[in-house]
């Protein structure tokens, strides 16, 4: 008689017991799960990032070639998408040490009053594009992780006056919802070993059209070298086919 069969018939078998001696994980030293709805894998595969027009293209070449890029176009054209791929590039190669995103806390016509939770959360649902394609780009283990060691920073342009970002990838999103004074102090954050990419649409801003300073600044920074003012069209839109028609007649 087998010892389990002799501890089943003296009312001595403890199951928790054998389930923790006797069960083994299927692949030891792994989290793989079986559980396809929430896989607990971590992503392997990233898709290159390429230009789908000839507008990408000349953002592409001026977040290679300079510092400081100021993108501006219509909705769907990929400028913060292309921005964010640059910025989790650098960062994975080792060309910077940390990707600082930004963006106003302005909602598009309307006002949802008092967000509970701490700053993070409070300002997530303004970064909710950001967040997006940082995770087309990063496995979600790997972003959180990043996130957690400080890697990837979330900076209210509220609390940025006084900051020198150095060593850092910086992403500006949704800049004409930012004043002329608003732009000035975040383009002057600038430091060493840094880019920054600046985007957004005059034509959509959610301030009066006179406090808006995104198109202003743009036009006075044309003409100093070494910056990038890059104007994406119509026929750069990579969403719906139907969003550049209507932006034509919108």
């Amino acid at each position: 008689m087998s010892k389990r069969t002799a501890k089943r018939r003296q009312g001595g078998f403890n199951a928790e017991h054998y389930e923790e001696e006797k069960v083994r994980a299927l692949f030891p030293g792994t989290n793989w799960s079986p559980d396809d709805s929430e896989p607990m894998r971590d992503q392997r595969y990233i898709k290159t990032v390429k230009p789908r027009s000839e507008g990408q293209a000349r953002l592409m070449d001026a977040i290679d070639n300079h510092n400081l890029v100021m993108a501006m176009g219509p909705a769907g054209t990929g400028k913060t998408y292309l921005a964010v791929s640059k910025a989790v590039e650098a960062l994975e190669s080792g060309q910077i040490g940390r990707i600082v995103l930004s963006r106003p806390a302005v909602e598009a016509g309307e006002h949802i009053g008092f967000l509970p939770g701490a700053l993070e959360e409070k300002l997530a649902p303004y970064l909710r594009p950001l967040y997006d394609a940082l995770a087309d780009r990063l496995s979600p283990k790997r972003l959180k992780a990043l996130m957690a060691e400080g890697l990837i920073e979330i900076a209210p342009i509220a609390y940025m006056r006084g900051r020198t970002l150095n060593n850092a990838f910086i992403v500006v999103d949704e800049a004409q919802n930012c004043t002329y004074g608003q732009l000035k102090m975040l383009l002057t954050r600038l430091g060493w070993n840094s880019t920054m990419v600046v985007t957004g649409d005059p034509a959509q801003t959610d301030l009066l059209p006179e406090l808006s300073g995104l198109a202003d600044i743009c036009q006075r920074l044309e003409t100093v070298d070494d910056i990038a003012v890059v104007q994406l069209q119509a026929q750069d839109i990579v969403r719906h086919p139907l969003v550049a028609s209507m932006l034509d007649v919108l």
